[in-house]
């Protein structure tokens, strides 16, 4: 996928490179000009996102922990920084590694940035926000969020990034920007990292029970992974510091998803009501009139578009994940 306007960057770096969102950041960089190195150290990112770049030559992957400092053998001027654990599944089995990444690992990319005269931006996330009593959201609230509950490792590793890279723009004139990014979905998630998208096509396609939590009532707004990348990218070459949202202004509950993939995937699977987790919001949704107007985005990718081809994904190489493949403690 490439975006509309022609590369500003000659060398990017993205930490977090094949995970889910950073993979697809690298692709697109690549078809636009732009020569990548993906910074992973595999923890919850997967090799196959990334195998088909393997061989191109603009493509570099270092195997690192960004936690640790890390060493970029080329100038950059674009230092996009995802690499974070991001589902529940993945984020309470690393509650260290998780706040470490957000913390250190913000500080070491931002100093890869800084040394290079690099444009850096942070994914951020809209769980900086909490279990929010403003709805929709917008970039002004400063959010509802449990500091010590389940969730708080990633919820405070991303405020404390926010953080972090406020604080450095400030003290050390680096050109930063934040993005926040709502409820991301598309191919190349995995089936068993416990959202809700690929959780119940998973469920669906094995004719197995799609588990909703609680009574299935609260919201999220989806977007899918395209109209992401072309809002980080889009953030990347303003000017702007943020933070700003990127995300599907759209509602949806978790019980009408459940069914919409049910019947998208000619399924029988029944729904199952089972417990909700501690502190999982009751509504999500992006106000999106500042990217609008500063950045003239919004997504174009219908719902209903979007989650056939993430279907499309998982009846193919998607499909291919077992519990057994589940990334290891």
């Amino acid at each position: 996928m490439a975006t509309s306007s022609s590369p500003r960057w000659e060398h990017a770096v993205v930490t977090g490179g094949a995970g889910f969102v950073g993979s697809h950041l690298c692709a697109t960089l690549l078809d636009e000009g732009v020569a990548v190195t993906c910074v992973d150290d595999f923890s919850t990112g997967r090799r196959e996102n990334i195998s088909a770049l393997l061989d191109r030559p603009e493509f570099t992957l270092l195997e690192a922990n960004v936690s640790e400092p890390f060493h970029i053998d080329r100038p950059a001027d674009l230092v996009l920084h995802f690499a974070s654990p991001a589902s529940p599944a993945d984020y309470l089995r690393l509650p260290l590694h998780t706040l470490e990444v957000g913390s250190l690992g913000t500080r070491n990319a931002l100093a890869v940035a800084h040394r290079s005269g690099a444009r850096f931006v942070l994914a951020s996330t809209s769980e900086v926000y909490g279990d929010p009593q403003e709805h929709p959201q917008n970039e002004r609230y400063w959010g509802n969020v449990n500091p010590v509950g389940p969730r708080s490792v990633y919820d405070e590793a991303k405020r404390f990034g926010e953080a972090l890279t406020t604080a450095e723009a400030s003290a050390h004139g680096t050109d930063t920007a934040i993005v926040r990014l709502f409820n991301t979905y598309g191919p190349r998630m995995r089936g068993y990292d416990g959202r809700a998208v690929p959780t119940f096509i998973r469920q669906a396609l094995a004719g197995e029970p799609l588990t909703v939590t609680g009574d299935g009532r609260q919201t999220r707004s989806l977007c899918y992974v395209d109209d992401t990348v072309r809002g980080i990218l889009a953030t990347a070459a303003h000017t702007m510091r943020g933070p700003v949202n990127l995300g599907n202004p759209a509602e949806i509950t978790m019980l009408d998803l459940a069914r919409w993939i049910v019947e998208l995937t000619d399924s029988r699977s029944e729904i199952r009501f089972i417990e909700r987790p501690t502190d999982d919001p009751a509504v999500r949704c992006p106000d999106i009139t500042l990217a609008r107007d500063k950045l003239q985005w919004e997504p174009t990718v219908q719902a209903e578009e979007g989650l056939r081809r993430t279907i499309a994904w998982f009846r193919g190489q998607g499909a291919t994940e077992s519990p057994a493949t589940r990334l290891p403690r």
